[in-house]
């Protein structure tokens, strides 16, 4: 690390914001452990089971060179389940719609879309936010969505700054960069992302040269399961990217 720090060195001028924007509010980071509950939880054990004794058993055939999609694909279902059985392309997920994420979602969006907050939901799943989208609809609350398939995205981004809706859902693909929402002052991670710069650019949608509101920033970590993983991970790679960058460490 110290050889790639020196070569480097010279070619690398490294500002942060809180250097660049002194006047920028606080930003408060809210890890939210989730605990998966009922036939969600059943579900998650029988699908890492099943795919773990299908890797062991494709590995044991052909050798790991050529797993990386059986693996890749494994963790997306573990994922997916996380979030809501119906995101889960497998015979046994059928019927299962419990979904502890959700409901935790659905138990803070009203209190604070009355508390006047403006919040912002990222998800990796366009079909995740169109479940988040039925509850929405069915609690009355007023939203604008951006995805992939978004036709006018200036019109819906516009209607959110402007203040008429107080949710924006947004897949991070499509929302991830480019944008700038700091109307809100509420962000929710509903799923983490192996690359924790990928989320920290979602997040600065929010908080970003105009912002003049204190930004919470909540992040759903469906406990005892692979995003727990996700955030070592996450962790890992700030702690090596800043080690890189910073001189002295």
């Amino acid at each position: 690390k110290r050889m790639l720090q020196r070569r480097i060195r010279p070619f690398m001028l490294r500002r942060t914001k809180s250097e660049v924007v002194q006047e920028l509010p606080p930003k408060t980071l809210i890890l939210h452990p989730i605990e998966l509950i009922g036939e969600q939880r059943d579900l998650y054990e029988s699908v890492r089971l099943a795919m773990h004794k299908r890797v062991n058993e494709e590995i044991r055939e052909k050798g790991i060179p050529g797993m990386r999609i059986l693996i890749i694909d494994a963790l997306l279902k573990l994922r997916q389940t996380c979030c809501d059985p119906r995101l889960v392309k497998l015979k046994m997920a059928e019927g299962i719609t419990d979904s502890a994420k959700l409901l935790t979602l659905m138990d803070m969006l009203p209190q604070l879309v009355e508390e006047g907050r403006r919040i912002i939901v990222f998800s990796q799943f366009r079909k995740m936010l169109e479940l988040i989208e039925v509850e929405l609809q069915r609690e009355k609350l007023d939203y604008v969505m951006l995805t992939g398939v978004t036709k006018d995205r200036q019109r819906v981004i516009n209607k959110f700054q402007k203040g008429d809706v107080p949710i924006f859902l947004i897949s991070l693909k499509a929302g991830g960069t480019g944008l700038n929402l700091t109307a809100a002052d509420t962000v929710i991670h509903y799923d983490p992302w192996w690359n924790p710069a990928v989320e920290d650019q979602a997040t600065d949608r929010a908080y970003r040269i105009g912002q003049d509101k204190p930004v919470f920033v909540y992040k759903f970590i469906a406990r005892g399961s692979v995003e727990e993983r996700i955030v070592v991970m996450q962790d890992y790679k700030k702690g090596l990217a800043g080690g890189i960058f910073t001189e002295g460490q």
